[in-house]
């Protein structure tokens, strides 16, 4: 009985320190060259949950009346559910240091009223960890230009679904001017 309950301690032990071990650290970032991003600090396998996205919930009410929600400065707002919204503008959470990028090497996993930032393919140590913000195509879509350079960057931060619709506009836009 004795050595089951050690081995119980052995393996909660090992599981701690295996959750408790970051898998990125903060550094300056390549795609926000005024800002910081996160970066890989070992290999990461696809399918890994990296960090935790937090802040405080709050009602969709509270962000339509809340005037640092207006684009004109960085928002961290995640949409949880027809109720809630997740305000990750906080200085204790670290993932909202992660930047877009339209060739993204994570994305947001929402499983009830939390949000997991997960690899979605391997990662090698070094590489800055990406999301897709996933910003609709809109009237404000110009408001949001995109920094990553990734070969299939259009220029703006809208949802991969959408960046067809940026591209037929710029060949529309190209042919008009010939």
């Amino acid at each position: 009985m004795l050595k089951r309950f050690s081995n119980l301690i052995d393996n909660y032990k090992k599981n701690n320190i295996k959750i408790s071990m970051k898998l990125y650290q903060i550094k300056k970032s390549n795609i926000d060259k005024n800002g910081k991003g996160l970066y890989a600090k070992k290999d990461i396998k696809e399918g890994t949950k990296i960090i935790n996205y937090i802040g405080n919930i709050i009602t969709r009410k509270q962000s339509d009346e809340n005037p640092k929600f207006d684009n004109t400065k960085p928002i961290y707002l995640f949409n949880l559910n027809n109720r809630y919204d997740l305000d990750g503008d906080v200085s204790w959470n670290i993932a909202r240091l992660i930047n877009h990028s339209c060739s993204n090497n994570c994305d947001y996993e929402g499983i009830g009223l939390k949000i997991w930032v997960t690899a979605i393919k391997d990662i090698k140590k070094g590489e800055e960890l990406t999301c897709d913000y996933g910003f609709s195509y809109d009237s404000d879509y110009k408001q949001f230009p995109c920094k990553c350079k990734s070969k299939n960057c259009v220029g703006y931060i809208v949802r991969e679904g959408s960046r067809w619709r940026i591209n037929k506009k710029i060949k529309k836009e190209y042919r008009s001017n010939k």
